[in-house]
């Protein structure tokens, strides 16, 4: 069983490099049949590597980064080539180019990508420089294979962009959904540390949002420059729509958890259906992140998101300490972000939370404070 899923594991990671592969098979063959047999050049092997390496290390980036890279291969390639010719090579020539390329490539204002690029294309250049060859071929050679790996990954060969999200979604929303389950099991027990642990779990998980939300920008600016993938633009927006207010939905669930912890501690009364509520919220992220997946429309989120916050409004009248009150009202922001998540707008979002909760035709003045019967917090 071990040794089936480890295969099963490695097909899918084949299945998944594979595009890769041919993207970079493509772009280093382009860039040696344009620079040897279009522009002449004899050996120009610095093409094609310009082109693999900036292929391989841009996968997922936005244009703007490739581009840099493909700079910073070929300022590097450029640097070395010209301090070879004037000093010649060795360790000290060695030491020297790198320290100019990266201090050019800093002065310059670029990113740890462009520095490094430089600096070790410099270095190839100067352990795999000859005596013969004319100043800057290297450097054209660079900028062939370079604008091939542009071309490749943009115009010939894209990645497929809602294949590049929905990799960088799976675990953002897997790791919410897991949070929340750990934290509804942590209330139901009354175990502050447990849900303390929830609470460090979704911070941590803040660093798959950030690479869910670079994903779509990369997936963005693909689809744009990409006419073979104009058709995925309508299955990405509900990516790119949903993806900012489910940042919302996690910094204020967080804090809906935080409040929770506080409530245990503090021994305010519990009641049954709040833990019941938050572990309805993970439901919602996890149906969420299956409709997304199969480009549905997210209906079964929605009304699982709005079954929680009902579900907050019955623990209130069941009565709850001040904390719990925070509690309930996170979760109504919460579940108003999810359904914003989902492509309902605000107004409707907030119309459709207050009816689930019972307070359809209420104006905001008739609620009274938190912990008097019959009441609810704004």
């Amino acid at each position: 069983m071990i040794g089936r899923n480890r295969v099963t594991a490695a097909l899918s990671r084949g299945r998944a490099g594979l595009m890769l592969a041919v993207q970079a098979g493509l772009a280093a063959g382009l860039a040696w049949f344009l620079a040897h047999d279009l522009f002449g050049r004899e050996m120009p092997f610095f093409a094609p590597i310009a082109a693999v390496i900036a292929l391989g290390s841009s996968v997922g980036q936005r244009l703007r980064r490739t581009t840099e890279l493909v700079i910073g291969v070929a300022a590097g390639i450029g640097l070395g080539d010209v301090i070879i010719l004037l000093i010649g090579a060795g360790p000290l020539q060695i030491g020297l180019i790198v320290l100019l390329a990266v201090l050019l490539a800093t002065v310059a204002g670029g990113g740890a990508a462009l520095i490094v690029q430089s600096a070790s294309s410099a270095v190839l250049v100067a352990t795999l420089t000859s005596a013969t060859g004319q100043p800057w071929t290297r450097f054209l050679d660079a900028l062939v294979g370079g604008g091939i790996a542009l071309v490749v990954m943009t115009v010939l060969l894209p990645l497929n962009p809602l294949t590049v999200v929905r990799r960088a979604a799976d675990p953002a929303l897997r790791a919410f959904t897991g949070g929340l389950y750990d934290a509804a099991a942590g209330l139901a027990d009354a175990d502050a540390e447990v849900v303390r642990a929830a609470v460090e779990r979704l911070r941590a998980a803040e660093g798959t949002f950030a690479a869910f939300s670079a994903a779509i920008e990369a997936a963005r600016e693909n689809v744009a420059f990409a006419p073979a993938r104009w058709r995925a633009r309508g299955a990405l927006a509900q990516y790119v729509e949903g993806a900012a207010q489910l940042t919302y939905a996690l910094r204020n669930v967080r804090v809906l958890l935080r409040r929770a912890q506080t409530a245990i501690e503090d021994r305010e009364p519990i009641p049954d259906v709040l833990p019941v509520s938050v572990r309805h919220l993970g439901d919602a992220i996890e149906l969420l992140r299956q409709e997304w997946d199969r480009g549905d429309e997210p209906v079964t989120a929605r009304e699982q998101a709005l079954r929680a916050v009902a579900e907050s409004g019955r623990a209130y009248q069941a009565g709850v300490g001040y904390s719990g009150g925070v509690v309930v009202a996170q979760t109504r922001t919460t579940v108003a972000d999810l359904l914003r998540a989902t492509g309902i707008e605000y107004a409707e979002a907030t119309r459709q939370v207050r009816d689930a909760i019972g307070w359809r035709g209420r104006p905001h003045g008739a609620r009274r404070k938190p912990g008097r019967s019959g009441s609810m917090p704004s």
